[in-house]
């Protein structure tokens, strides 16, 4: 990950900073086979009457499989993030969930930087998000065990915004 850019201050309010449209360019290696995929795509952060988010990411995603044929297709996936419960003293934070309101790991950016962690039995999940400036993130997925063996490393930029409030 790079480091955050001179001048990129931390983030109180991640509900407020990550409200609206935002570009994703996420690259993925599975570290077992030396296949690449790549995925483009818009993540759209919307408020929740719970003073939530719910994240939608869409997208087009290509990865070639040792031995097969390359895929290329749509893709997609949705989240919801809730002010964190615990503990009360770091602000900022959202706790991420699973659509089905599974817990998956806080996300955050008070220090600039934020590393959590989850487990999906057997594999274990380590993320790492780094702020790079005030319309700009990335993160990192580092996934280990015996079922997975993948580097993700998603860059993730704010859609420049009118004077009208609207997408330019």
């Amino acid at each position: 990950m790079n480091p955050a850019a001179p001048g990129a201050g931390p983030v109180t309010d991640l509900r407020a900073f990550l409200l609206g449209s935002w570009s994703v360019d996420r690259t993925m290696l599975d570290r077992s086979t030396g296949s690449l995929g790549h995925f483009t795509g818009v993540a759209r952060y919307t408020g929740t009457n719970d003073g939530g988010l719910h994240y939608r990411e869409h997208g087009t995603v290509s990865w070639a499989t040792a031995g097969a044929r390359p895929f290329t297709g749509s893709a997609s996936r949705e989240y919801v993030l809730r002010p964190a419960a615990e503990p009360a003293d770091e602000p900022g934070m959202m706790d991420m969930f699973f659509p089905d309101g599974r817990p998956f790991h806080r996300m955050g950016f008070a220090d600039l930087s934020h590393q959590d962690r989850h487990w999906c039995d057997p594999d274990t999940y380590r993320v790492d998000y780094t702020l790079i400036g005030p319309d700009e993130f990335r993160y990192s997925w580092d996934v280990t065990g015996p079922a997975k063996n993948l580097l993700l490393e998603s860059v993730v930029r704010r859609f420049p915004v009118s004077s009208e409030g609207l997408p330019a």
